[in-house]
């Protein structure tokens, strides 16, 4: 049995981490089995980067963190090693990033993750992975609403071109 300080620390992380877990809006648990330290760092910088906090985490302490939650259901997937992806604003950051590398890293393997308080499979994953950004999509958006207000635009001035005698 562990002695009370080693117990009364691994209780804080198992807080901690459930705290992590309940601000964020995205999860994304990996297996980083046979990742280069070189690979991970720059998986990590990237991730960084784009507001997504990335860490090793204990099956053991997550399953803790993740028991009696919503999230229960992720417990059958840790096994192996375990890192998790977790953001607090950008939906599709952890996701696009962690399915890039996973493909370019036949050895990493995306297991399963969370979106707003729900558990989703890989597939799912891969398809939020392929959303564009949510700059892209704002600009999508601005241009969806620009494009009628300039023809309109182009009409008045043709019109006052016309009254004018310069058409």
């Amino acid at each position: 049995m562990p002695n009370a300080a080693v117990l009364e620390q691994k209780q804080k992380q198992v807080a901690e981490l459930s705290e992590k877990l309940e601000k964020a809006i995205v999860g994304v648990v990996v297996d980083y089995k046979g990742t280069t330290v070189a690979d991970d760092t720059k998986l990590r910088k990237e991730l960084r980067e784009n507001g997504v906090d990335y860490f090793v985490v204990k099956n053991t302490l997550l399953g803790r963190a993740i028991a009696d939650t919503c999230y229960a259901d992720m417990s059958s997937a840790l096994e192996g090693t375990t890192a998790i992806a977790l953001a607090n604003e950008d939906y599709t950051a952890a996701a696009r990033i962690l399915s890039k590398f996973a493909e370019s890293n036949p050895n990493f393997k995306i297991k399963t993750g969370f979106l707003d308080d729900k558990v989703v499979d890989v597939a799912t994953i891969d398809a939020l992975a392929k959303l564009p950004t949510k700059e892209v999509l704002l600009a999508t958006v601005c241009n969806a609403f620009q494009a009628p207000i300039a023809a309109f635009a182009r009409a008045v001035q043709a019109i006052v071109d016309k009254e004018n005698g310069e058409a």
